[in-house]
């Protein structure tokens, strides 16, 4: 069963506007929730900003701290990595299974990559981002496996808030580009095999991309 946020409540309004700040950057690492400021500027009482709250704790994306409140969750570059590998068995997997499942519509995915095409041309980097998300949960919500997708999405909110592509040279982001190309193809042609290899790929590179272009911990010994 898939859990969503109930979005018609105060509760589940909060969750979501509190969330997209975080994962839009607005609400940095390392930053302070207040409960009376966050229902200041909702408009909501304290009660959905605490429920919400909770919430994004359980997601891992704030944190709350004995005495001191409720923070934004900080992420090393080790965390990214982990995330990267995460994403490179489960997103290959439902490519894998997309590519035979008869529930994907190709024709949309490939839109969506020539409309990230066209966003990076003009230099929207945020579109390029939503666009990117699509894309990707499109994929594993055609591969029929109803479990996959909401484990993906409980771990790959975390590269969101580094602003991936913010990081990529602009060599590395044709090439990602151009692997969202040779995915749709793979996919179109039904072929499973080439549908795996191609995603473990492109998330390989996406991972390859900013590592080295990420803030260093200063908390890290490396």
């Amino acid at each position: 069963m898939t859990l969503r946020s109930d979005t018609d409540s105060p509760t589940g309004r909060t969750y979501e506007a509190i969330r997209s700040q975080i994962l839009s950057g607005r609400r940095f690492g390392g930053e302070w929730l207040r409960e009376e400021d966050l229902a200041s500027e909702l408009g909501v009482s304290r009660t959905p900003v605490r429920e919400a709250l909770r919430r994004l704790a359980a997601d891992g994306l704030v944190r709350h701290e004995r005495h001191r409140g409720v923070q934004v969750q900080t992420w090393s570059v080790d965390d990214v990595e982990e995330i990267f590998e995460v994403r490179g068995m489960l997103e290959p997997y439902g490519a894998r299974r997309a590519a035979t499942s008869g529930l994907l519509d190709v024709d949309e995915l490939s839109a969506l990559a020539d409309a990230m095409q066209r966003a990076a041309e003009e230099h929207e980097l945020d579109a390029v981002t939503a666009l990117n998300n699509r894309f990707h949960a499109a994929i594993i919500d055609g591969s029929g496996r109803a479990r996959l997708g909401p484990l993906l999405r409980s771990v790959v909110h975390v590269p969101l808030v580094h602003n991936t592509f913010a990081h990529y040279t602009e060599p590395s982001l044709r090439r990602s580009l151009t692997q969202h190309h040779e995915i749709v193809a793979a996919l179109r042609a039904g072929d499973p095999e080439w549908s795996e290899s191609a995603m473990r790929a492109h998330i390989r590179h996406g991972w390859v991309s900013i590592r080295d272009r990420l803030p260093v911990d200063p908390t890290s010994d490396a």
